[in-house]
């Protein structure tokens, strides 16, 4: 081999002799590992368990306690100051007595309950919070802790003989639409400065469905959603209800469709030719950009006419469909889509009216009626641009979310604008839509 063969080769011997090495290794490292596996971890398992649980009791203002009496003790003891020294006793000492408060088991059956899961705005969710003692000894007094949203209801839990049952009521305000978390029920018990708390988690959390207002609209919306055979259009088939007129017969045509009388009469075989029908497809546009709305107020109310238009349809088994930005709502049956709408928000966007009337005319050309929700900042303008791209032959139908405004119908271009200042209203303000 030349030099320059050797100078080449030298690398990847040096690697080859890497990679032995390291093979070397593991394979002399093998027992210990399956040491540590298979003996040692069992056995030192439960300790660190125990540790673990233990370091857990121990709260942030009890880490501080126990770490300022051991800088005094130090302190106390290189300096001789007698002071230090009596302050890091003292401060063993209330970490030592927090210790019982935490110690034992308590084994508790909890059971968490709400009347209803689902309820209005402005209705009180009530529900109830029942322990049961499923230890064979008393269990000493404690501290039952019930997270509701961001908030959180304590219960005092009194001394339980075995078998004992206590139960605590609780309602909770709905001030404001939304999908609020109850739970878990946790109990607690700690001493009273707060050095050692031990918490233990008995229940699921639920969630509770704050629903937005909603009105019936079935007196007022028999010429708006009401479409009993569909919608006939221009398109020509060969197949459908709405008859349009007979043509010759061609090779393919279904002769469930040969029109015999014309047939014997005009000696040529004569089928019938059908127009296509549309059904009833109601599409609601709902924006949930900031700047198509004044206030949170408006919003709101646009949420409440989506929900009301919305179960109507569901009601009267017509096709529904409901879009805002990145966002598409469930229309499974009126309490999903009311479910989907408790917790939908306001979201900072690009898109406004305009791009979501783009996206709903390109994925839903098949409806028949098209509503835009939005609030009062929205100009003439951008309404007139949002109906326009929506496929023709579509009703576009623009409702502004003002309250506080009159009901009132205006007209830009072939769009119909409501204008709708109380949920109330909406009824009234859909008849004058469809008169």
């Amino acid at each position: 081999m030349s030099f320059a063969g050797a100078i080449r080769s030298a690398p990847s011997s040096i690697a080859d002799r890497a990679v032995a090495g390291a093979k070397r290794a593991g394979q002399a490292l093998e027992p210990v590992r399956v040491f540590w596996a298979r003996v040692a971890l069992p056995l030192v398992a439960p300790g660190i368990a125990v540790i673990t649980r233990v370091l857990r009791v121990v709260t942030p203002f009890g880490w501080v306690l126990l770490s300022a009496s051991v800088v005094a003790w130090i302190v106390g003891q290189r300096l001789g100051w007698h002071e230090f020294t009596a302050l890091a006793v003292v401060g063993f000492v209330m970490l030592a007595a927090a210790v019982p408060f935490v110690l034992g088991r308590s084994v508790y059956s909890i059971d968490l309950g709400l009347a209803e899961s689902r309820v209005v705005v402005g209705e009180r969710a009530v529900g109830r919070v029942t322990v049961t003692n499923a230890f064979r000894r008393p269990l000493l007094p404690a501290r039952i802790e019930l997270p509701v949203g961001r908030g959180l209801a304590a219960f005092h839990l009194p001394r339980l003989a075995p078998g004992a049952i206590h139960e605590d009521l609780f309602s909770i305000p709905t001030g404001r639409r939304m999908v609020l978390r109850v739970g878990p029920v946790r109990s607690v018990r700690g001493d009273a400065l707060g050095l050692c708390r031990l918490e233990v988690a008995w229940t699921a959390a639920v969630d509770l469905y704050v629903h937005p207002r909603t009105v019936r609209l079935e007196n007022a919306s028999s010429g708006f959603l009401r479409d009993l055979e569909g919608l006939p259009t221009k398109d020509l088939a060969n197949d459908d209800v709405a008859f349009h007129a007979l043509r010759e017969y061609v090779p393919g045509d279904d002769l469930r469709n040969v029109h015999w009388r014309s047939s014997a009469r005009t000696a040529k075989i004569m089928v019938r030719q059908f127009e296509e029908t549309r059904r009833s497809h109601l599409a609601i546009v709902l924006s949930r950009n900031p700047a198509d709305y004044a206030d949170a107020e408006q919003f709101e109310l646009a949420v409440s006419v989506c929900g009301s238009l919305g179960v109507q349809a569901l009601l009267e088994e017509k096709q529904l469909t409901i879009r805002a930005q990145e966002l598409s709502l469930p229309t499974n049956s009126p309490r999903r889509l009311l479910d989907g709408l408790s917790a939908v928000e306001q979201q900072d966007s690009r898109d406004g009216l305009v791009q979501l009337a783009r996206h709903v005319g390109n994925t839903v050309p098949n409806a028949s009626i098209v509503v835009l929700l939005f609030g009062g900042t929205v100009a003439p303008a951008a309404i007139r641009a949002a109906a326009m791209l929506i496929p023709h032959g579509v009703r576009v139908i623009a409702v502004s979310c003002v309250p506080g405004e009159a009901l009132a119908r205006r007209a830009i271009g072939d769009t119909t604008v409501l204008t709708v200042g109380d949920l109330a209203e909406l009824p009234l303000g859909i008849r004058r839509v469809t008169e």
